[in-house]
């Protein structure tokens, strides 16, 4: 069965959709880099190991890496899924695991990297916005992606409103892709994992909006 570390930094909505989702997989922890982080509760109240990483304790970005690694390796997990873990991880953490750590990320990548997508969106004045998952790189958002999933953008919609669209999708969309690689994933190796008839896959969602995956 794979495995995963779940990182958090707040209330954990793609965490806790991921929980509900009830996937065939062996979560080993969830860690968050906040303590007053609300998804330690709601992973806690699933059965699921909790832990506490706390940035603010640390002297820098290496040395706080450092210390979450020591408690990632510690569980072993086949992959690292970042739900809503608003830390950037430094080049060196993210080589020390490569094509092991997932995101979903609230754009149409390669559209919108980085903070505020759904401002650069509505500012950018187009008429899909969306969300992806996607394999950590050490270049930011920049890495192979695994699945989108697209929402229209409302006329009347501000930050607010479309973020709230998106969300929901991310929801859908997080689970999707774990239980795709969970059912797939023939071997994990140094490179990361590797899929048995891994294929494009099109299906839609109850509210009628596509779901495009992997």
């Amino acid at each position: 069965m794979l495995s995963i570390v779940i990182l958090i930094s707040g209330r954990g909505s793609n965490m806790e959709a991921i929980l509900k989702a009830r996937l065939p997989l062996d979560i080993r922890a969830v860690i968050a880099n906040r303590p007053d982080a609300g998804g330690l509760q709601t992973a806690a109240a699933a059965g699921c190991a909790t832990e506490v990483v706390d940035h603010t304790l640390f002297s820098s970005r290496d040395a706080f890496d450092n210390a979450l690694a020591a408690r990632i390796d510690h569980h072993r997990p086949d992959l690292i899924v970042l739900a809503g873990f608003m830390r950037i991880l430094g080049r060196a953490f993210i080589e020390r695991y490569p094509n092991k750590i997932l995101n979903i990320h609230p754009s149409l990548l390669p559209a919108f990297p980085g903070l505020h997508t759904h401002r650069q969106a509505l500012e950018a004045g187009v008429r899909i916005h969306g969300a992806t998952v996607h394999i950590v790189t050490p270049e930011l958002d920049a890495g192979p992606i695994l699945a989108q999933v697209a929402v229209p953008v409302a006329a009347d919609d501000d930050e607010d409103s479309l973020g709230a669209r998106v969300l929901r999708q991310e929801h859908v969309i997080y689970p999707a892709v774990l239980r795709r690689l969970a059912e797939n994933v023939t071997s994990i190796g140094e490179t990361g994992v590797v899929l048995r008839g891994a294929r494009r896959v099109e299906q839609l969602d109850a509210s009628g909006e596509k779901l495009i995956s992997l």
